[in-house]
């Protein structure tokens, strides 16, 4: 049963500076988070990749306090057309999209005086945690990724879901496609039983959740066309790829994003380092499940030796 986070923006101690960055043309809305009265200089630090529907704070505060807490420099970003970002259709999802962001995100992060090259590690939750692996493959200079409840293969995710559920999914993206103007938008998240592109493992409660955390009304919708996305990402492909220290956090009862354990292990990569808590897709964002994967987590940095 999800309590709360651990940490509202309230309680932290991190300093925190907005910023943004360009991405192939469009400004993304960033903030980096610097441990309380660090020196700035040689300082490990962590980019962090949200989830599908996800903006910066939402579900990411209590993460990126822990983190600055153990000394790193954390940045979080919107991505185009969400949240703060500029970008048009606004509330799209696009993997390719994503991954020019992110790829865009490292790059601003590297150029950040004080920020230790040798010591940066991506963390990425959700979708993000699909990304993360993209990055990890396409950056082996990297001190390490984590990837939490990742999406790893999003036709484990279209097989979750039920099929009447996926007749609504496919006439709702058809419109949207074919629809002139702005797009076609259903809610992202929702009450059990209720239409949304997410509406099971406590979906709704995270988002009153998170909605406390950001201190303003979430903007519930996503572009039909985007779960048209969902079924050909499969980023566990590149997993005997990573020459990068990975660790793969899975939740054993997420129908969200299925982790699918019997595939990262066919990947005998021993760069990755796989771990499991009992709970859905939602449940490890806060207490009690959130301090263990924390725990795992920050375990898992000092492993690597970057702080």
């Amino acid at each position: 049963m999800m309590e709360t986070l651990r940490y509202s923006p309230k309680d932290l101690t991190c300093e925190s500076e907005r910023t943004g960055f360009y991405s192939r043309g469009v400004w993304c809305a960033a903030t980096l988070h610097w441990p309380v009265g660090a020196s700035r200089k040689s300082t490990p630090a962590i980019l962090m990749l949200h989830g599908w529907g996800g903006i910066q704070d939402a579900l990411t505060v209590s993460f990126y306090e822990e983190f600055t807490r153990a000394g790193y420099l954390v940045m979080t970003f919107d991505y185009r057309g969400w949240g703060d970002s500029a970008g048009l259709p606004r509330q799209t999802i696009s993997a390719r999209q994503r991954m020019w962001d992110a790829d865009a995100a490292l790059a601003f992060l590297k150029s950040q005086p004080g920020v230790d090259l040798a010591r940066i590690v991506v963390w990425g939750s959700s979708f993000g945690g699909g990304h993360a692996v993209e990055l990890a493959a396409d950056h082996p200079e990297l001190a390490g990724v984590i990837a939490q409840v990742p999406m790893l293969d999003g036709m484990a995710a279209v097989r979750a879901v039920p099929l009447l559920r996926l007749m609504q999914f496919a006439l709702c993206s058809l419109v949207d496609m074919i629809k002139p103007g702005r797009p076609f938008y259903i809610p992202v998240l929702s009450e059990p039983g209720a239409f949304s592109s997410m509406d099971r493992d406590d979906a709704s409660k995270a988002m009153k959740i998170a909605e406390d955390s950001i201190g303003r009304k979430y903007d519930n919708r996503v572009a039909a066309r985007s779960l048209m996305t969902m079924g050909p990402y499969r980023p566990f492909k590149l997993l005997k790829n990573l020459r990068v220290p990975t660790l793969l956090l899975g939740a054993t009862e997420d129908t969200v994003a299925p982790f699918v354990e019997s595939s990262v292990r066919r990947a005998n990569n021993p760069h990755i380092r796989v771990a499991t808590v009992k709970a859905n897709h939602f449940e490890p964002y806060f207490e009690p499940v959130f301090s263990e994967v924390i725990r795992c987590e920050l375990d898992f940095l000092e492993s690597l030796k970057v702080t």
